[in-house]
């Protein structure tokens, strides 16, 4: 199967408004927020139906398997068709796994629906290197970094939103309610975001076949995506592990935990700065800021849990989300700046890697809580950014130098 070419390609640097910035970032946020609503509803979600406590880890199992076959599976074709279809196209099937997950009434149709909207999800993936062609090149940094902080703000809010939402409206209507802002969203992009048709030239096997081609090809993927896999394991130990500090330390409530979450979900307003540190070629010193903080921030927050410091424990959360975002915007200017017609491979290629190997981070958090309470997760977590600093000092040899 080749790609037919429906419309000429807009020329490389259309200047982007931002309002259509905006609507990109809140439209990564919407999407990917969906990967993470059910996991804190776990325990609401499997006595009503009828899923035991030993099976209900598959419903985020699952859903983060569903987006691990999107990205390698869909985000590489963004070479080859019109993005803003593909787009539209994986918000329509989150849609559906939303309205299936609401709509079931046991654990094999809530499971199917939660692997769907995993798939559907990765319309964000397809949306970041699409703001990338769409920028000028002086001002890219900056509106991947944008578009990235609607990423991360999704992730980071996804879960006191749910929260609060079961408790309000219950979490059926959670998902309706999901499915709506994005149908908001998917008119919105039709309406406003521009379209872009990739040169094409290739079957769809051979689009497949060449993803991981691009580590093979580009040492600064290796190198990138080696970075952004420790920091997001980094980060996935950190909010998995924070959150039992601050039940068992600090005596919240579910609801105090998701303040804090709130809270530290201010880390992705450092984004348009790593942006605008990219664009002026700095993005060695500033990925170097990035690992070394989150290394940092982990020490510091080993030390102001034993304190007693709620606030300093927070001002660390906000640091440690700044440094991966520092490193993940960095790292995708870098890669991005490669190939022009082959940017949605290499991205999938560079996300594929930084998310099967970052979802360790869990169940690290979860093991290192267990076993020596926040000291040793924070201790494992310094370790993860130390590797991944040390590994930069010692091997980088000009990979993150802007070209």
């Amino acid at each position: 199967m080749s790609s037919s070419i429906a419309s000429p390609a807009p020329a490389p640097g259309v200047d982007l408004s931002a309002a259509k910035i905006l609507l990109m970032a809140v439209a990564c946020g919407v999407i990917v927020a969906n990967l993470y609503y059910a996991q804190t509803l776990i325990d609401v979600i499997g006595p009503e139906i009828g899923m035991s406590a030993s099976v209900a880890g598959l419903i985020t199992t699952l859903t983060q398997l569903g987006y691990g076959l999107g990205l390698f599976l869909i985000v590489p074709i963004a070479d080859l068709f019109e993005n803003r279809r593909i787009i539209l196209g994986s918000i329509l099937l989150t849609i559906a796994g939303c309205i299936g997950i609401a709509l079931s009434s046991g654990p094999t149709s809530f499971l199917i629906a939660s692997i769907v909207t995993g798939i559907g999800a990765i319309g964000a993936q397809v949306i970041v290197p699409l703001a990338s062609h769409l920028a000028t090149p002086e001002k890219q940094g900056r509106v991947v970094g944008t578009v990235m902080s609607g990423l991360l703000f999704g992730i980071m809010l996804a879960r006191p939103i749910a929260s609060f939402l079961a408790g309000s409206v219950g979490w059926r209507a959670t998902f309706i309610l999901s499915a709506v802002a994005m149908g908001i969203v998917a008119v919105a992009l039709l309406a406003a975001c521009p379209r872009r048709t990739p040169k094409g030239g290739m079957h769809y096997g051979e689009v497949l076949a060449s993803t991981f081609a691009q580590l093979v090809q580009h040492r600064v993927v290796r190198m990138r995506a080696f970075y952004q896999a420790m920091m997001f394991a980094a980060f996935n130990l950190f909010w998995t592990a924070a959150p039992l500090a601050l039940i068992h330390d600090f005596h919240l409530s579910h609801t105090g935990v998701g303040a804090f979450a709130l809270a530290g979900a201010g880390g992705a307003l450092i984004a348009p700065v790593a942006g605008w540190l990219a664009d002026r070629k700095l993005t060695r010193p500033a990925s170097l800021i990035g690992l070394a903080g989150l290394t940092i921030g982990f020490l510091l927050a080993d030390w102001t849990v034993a304190a007693g410091s709620l606030v300093g424990f927070t001002i660390m959360a906000v640091l440690i989300d700044a440094a991966v975002q520092m490193s993940q915007i960095t790292g995708q200017k870098l890669i991005f700046s490669l190939d022009p017609h082959a940017r949605g491979r290499i991205n999938a290629a560079y996300v594929t890697v930084m998310f099967v190997i970052g979802a360790l981070g869990s169940v690290i958090g979860s093991a290192t809580f267990e076993a020596g309470g926040w000291s040793a997760s924070a201790m494992a977590g310094a370790a993860i950014g130390g590797m991944a600093t040390l590994g930069f000092l010692l091997f980088d040899r000009g990979a993150s130098v802007t070209r």
